[in-house]
């Protein structure tokens, strides 16, 4: 795995432009079975992935953060959502709450998140590859290529299953 994550971005970059092709024509045309099909790519794929061997997403990149996330997460810690965003958050340039740091504060030594119960919607859908209307987020999906060996997976799998 840690191979694989050292290579990772650099094999992503050099699937780009194949990747971007790709979801063009998807965008245009989606197949009409085409979030059953990412169902069973996904379902597939974390049948063999464990997340705790890699944790990448939670090392290299920060979730938005929902006022119903800071809500719900403030409530765990007893704070007022005030008190979590400050000592926590930060506005991003797209003017969303996001980490102040990363890797993420609540990432344990372990690959364990320490709000596991409570964290952010991002992150509870994190890679986003069984979501419906998949072709809508083909933008986030190649960012996550590069970060998510999962995600790296399901796409080059997806080529070869749906021929756009």
């Amino acid at each position: 795995m840690e191979n694989f994550l050292k290579q990772l971005p650099k094999l992503a970059k050099d699937k780009h432009n194949e990747n971007k092709k790709f979801f063009d024509k998807l965008k245009k045309k989606p197949p009409k079975n085409l979030d059953y099909v990412m169902q069973e790519l996904h379902d597939r794929e974390f049948k063999k992935t464990n997340c705790l061997n890699c944790a990448n997403c939670c090392k290299t990149t920060g979730p938005l953060f929902t006022l119903a996330d800071v809500e719900r997460i403030a409530k765990h810690f007893r704070q007022k959502p005030q008190q979590f965003i400050e000592k926590y958050l930060r506005i991003d340039e797209d003017n969303d709450y996001v980490l102040q740091s990363v890797p993420c504060t609540f990432l344990d030594a372990e690959n364990y998140c320490m709000i596991y119960d409570v964290r952010p919607k991002a992150c509870r859908e994190f890679p986003h590859t069984d979501r419906k209307k998949f072709q809508q987020i083909a933008n986030l999906t190649i960012k996550n290529v590069a970060i998510c060996p999962a995600a790296y997976n399901i796409v080059e799998e997806m080529k070869k299953k749906l021929p756009v």
